[in-house]
């Protein structure tokens, strides 16, 4: 007998748990909204036209580099990866478009210890990053500007051209113009040193 008062009262508590259990948790509750991607906005995709892998020539063909250009954390940054074909000059850039200022930033780093921190946006098809160096240029003594336009062209490819002013942007001269194609199928390009 009470063996079967023992057994009463275990099915009952436990009865009571499951009841208690299921009464806290709702049987409509529906799954939490997944969040909205932080980067999904198009503005933060408009240098997209820049991402894969490529063989860089100057206008005449020349080879002058590669790079592999990549979105990264969550698509909200555009990483460069650089190399240069006539030396071992290697560089970095992360892109981000910053919704506080409305821009894009791009910050340039590379092994030779240099840096360079642009900014700007879309000026039609194209993407325009202008920057100061931190020191006025050493034979004018005025500030020294670089502005760097990189143009969607029709065949798929992008051409990149840097200008650079020694006279805080009253005359402009060209520093780089390169070409960007796409790389060969299994080449391996860009990779990281």
């Amino acid at each position: 007998m009470i063996r079967s008062i023992v057994r009463l009262s275990a099915s009952v508590f436990a009865a009571a748990c499951a009841c208690a259990a299921s009464a806290q948790t709702p049987p409509s509750a529906a799954p939490p909204a997944a969040a909205a991607a932080p980067c999904a906005a198009s503005q933060k995709h408009q240098f997209d036209f820049w991402l894969g892998a490529w063989d860089v020539s100057d206008p005449a063909g020349k080879a002058v580099g590669d790079s592999r250009i990549e979105a990264i954390l969550d698509g909200c940054v555009v990483l460069e990866h650089w190399r240069n074909a006539a030396s071992t000059v290697a560089g970095r850039s992360f892109n981000l478009y910053n919704a506080g200022t409305g821009q894009w930033e791009q910050f340039w780093v590379d092994n030779g210890g240099s840096r360079l921190h642009l900014t700007g946006g879309l000026r039609g098809a194209s993407m325009v990053l202008e920057g100061v160096q931190d020191r006025p240029n050493a034979d004018t003594g005025k500030p020294q500007r670089e502005r760097i336009t990189w143009t969607p062209a029709a065949d798929g490819g992008v051409r990149q051209l840097w200008e650079t002013s020694v006279d805080d942007g009253v005359t402009w001269r060209v520093s780089f113009d390169g070409r960007y194609r796409r790389a060969k199928a299994g080449a391996e390009r860009g990779v990281p040193r």
